[in-house]
């Protein structure tokens, strides 16, 4: 074994000494697959990047200012920072340690979610970083493009937060994430700003109907991210992670839950004179209601990782049928 090696499996970073321990007896890293990644991509969260632009499209076209190309911009931006944001934690939960009291695997793996590819040592946790910021990278280089052939230059600010907000959220030596501040965020980029953004993007006609659907898709993506927190109560309460959920508990986690993931269909119910289409939006209720039983009367972790992958596609039936209601 090199000094390298060795060293690595004497360091003080849990993650790379996860990650020493599975390098191979000549020191070479230990395989990993296509799978590996995508599964640290964590690809159940992207229709919550999807919603709120579509959500958007369709009240772009509402104000006749639809763009295919720039819809599609907007998607990749959106899709691009959704994928960097979580490599971009896997990465700081491993290197901090947070992650290692979850499981990798078996009915470990269910409690403890997405692969973890830093925390696994899987991967080096260099390589993880360097992958988020590819990601982070063509998220800007959609964002530019969709900047030069729209001409709204002061997007270009909105992008910066976007993504400075992605990495602060368990990155940096104070993240906000561990202090309960990840509901707030996740409203305001991946509801407000994604929806508001993509009709400003397209349109210069100013309306409330962004603004109104933008916090349906909002609250529909804190939900997402209050069930996966209680989920994980106990691994981050160990691992000193504050999240809401560590620091109002269970119960109220999983009332919080069903307040936010109900809350969006007093959209429809707001606008179903004007834009009659909204009856649809009411289907995901078929979706959303058994949810919420489940996540109340949930006793396994595994229970809570279902509730979490049915709120994910609820939340994107929910932004498809907003968008097109809006738009027919």
């Amino acid at each position: 074994m090199s000094a390298a090696a060795h060293d690595r499996r004497r360091s003080g970073n849990p993650a790379v000494r996860a990650a020493a321990e599975r390098l191979s007896a000549d020191g070479g890293p230990a395989a990993i697959t296509w799978r590996d990644w995508i599964g640290g991509a964590r690809l159940r969260t992207l229709p919550l990047a999807i919603a709120p632009v579509a959500a958007g499209a369709g009240l772009a076209d509402l104000a006749r200012g639809f763009s295919p190309a720039l819809t599609l911009l907007a998607l990749a931006v959106a899709v691009f920072l959704q994928i960097g944001v979580n490599y971009a934690n896997d990465y700081s939960d491993g290197i901090r340690g947070t992650d290692a009291h979850r499981g990798v695997g078996g009915d470990a793996g269910a409690v403890a979610g997405p692969l973890r590819l830093t925390a696994s040592g899987l991967v080096e946790p260099k390589r993880v970083l360097a992958v988020a910021l590819v990601f982070f990278g063509l998220a800007a280089l959609a964002g530019l493009v969709a900047v030069a052939l729209s001409g709204r230059w002061w997007f270009l600010v909105i992008g910066a937060l976007a993504i400075v907000a992605a990495w602060f959220y368990t990155g940096g030596r104070r993240p906000y994430g561990y202090a309960g501040l990840g509901e707030i965020a996740v409203f305001v980029f991946f509801g407000l700003v994604a929806t508001v953004g993509t009709v400003w993007l397209q349109t210069d006609l100013q309306m409330q109907e962004p603004w109104i659907a933008g916090a349906g898709v909002g609250f529909f993506a804190v939900a997402v991210l209050v069930v996966n927190n209680t989920r994980d109560i106990e691994t981050d309460r160990i691992a000193g992670k504050r999240t809401l959920s560590v620091r109002i508990g269970d119960r109220a986690s999983r009332i919080l839950y069903v307040v936010c993931v109900l809350l969006p269909f007093a959209v429809p119910a707001l606008y179903l004179v004007i834009y009659p289409g909204m009856v649809l939006v009411w289907l995901v209720l078929l979706a959303v209601i058994p949810a919420c039983i489940i996540a109340l009367l949930a006793r396994s972790a595994r229970e809570l990782v279902v509730v979490l992958a049915v709120t994910s596609l609820a939340a994107l039936a929910y932004g498809v049928l907003l968008g097109v209601a809006f738009a027919f």
